[in-house]
């Protein structure tokens, strides 16, 4: 399974409605809905605001809703093109601003799949995706002195996000992979002789 690593917008005007198509990244069933709540109080003034969503390592989690479109034709093929990304953790919303012209069931139903497709489409583009593997945090202060010798050492480590802190000592803080993280921390012990414990 993948994962969204950025927020990814599409917008696309099929016969004159406007459709903005959001994706966001999103761990669990209630921050999925506080997601949702804050797009329908942010288009208020919007025809409908659609979403769908799939959580957890196994995309397990699934919830959809057409709010307000006739059954069927928005949250359903919305849900099936996330579910056939291939990508977990994610919400999308797709938010319509009607422009006169009814597309009908067989059109809103392509519509919305269109609008899902197109912002998977991006987030693959601008490479908002990633593998969904797990991290563990890691934080640990050294001296001066050993800052090098460490900082050639870790390269060996698939490491996110790190940060360098400096002033007494150098603090290094960031992500490992978790299955990494044991033989990471024991050389971190091996080079400062026991001096620094993760």
């Amino acid at each position: 399974m993948d994962v969204l690593i950025k927020q990814v917008q599409t917008e696309l005007v099929i016969k004159n409605s406007r459709f903005i198509n959001e994706l966001f990244i999103c761990d669990s069933q209630s921050s999925a809905r506080d997601l949702i709540k804050a797009q329908k109080e942010k288009y208020q003034d919007a025809t409908h605001v659609c979403h769908a969503f799939v959580i957890g390592e196994n995309a397990e989690v699934l919830g959809m809703s057409d709010a307000g479109e006739p059954s069927g034709t928005a949250g359903r093929p919305m849900l099936d093109v996330l579910k056939g990304s291939g990508i977990t953790n994610i919400v999308l919303t797709v938010t319509r601003y009607f422009g006169g012209t009814l597309l009908g069931t067989g059109g809103l139903v392509k519509a919305y799949g269109d609008c899902a497709k197109s912002a998977v489409e991006k987030a693959r583009e601008e490479n908002a995706v990633e593998e969904l593997v797990y991290k563990t945090d890691f934080c640990f202060s050294m001296d001066y002195s050993l800052f090098e010798t460490i900082k050639r050492q870790i390269k060996d480590f698939k490491l996110y996000d790190v940060q360098e802190e400096y002033s007494d000592s150098v603090t290094l803080k960031g992500k490992i992979l978790t299955e990494q993280f044991d033989d990471f921390s024991a050389r971190i012990k091996n080079l400062s002789s026991g001096k620094i414990q993760l």
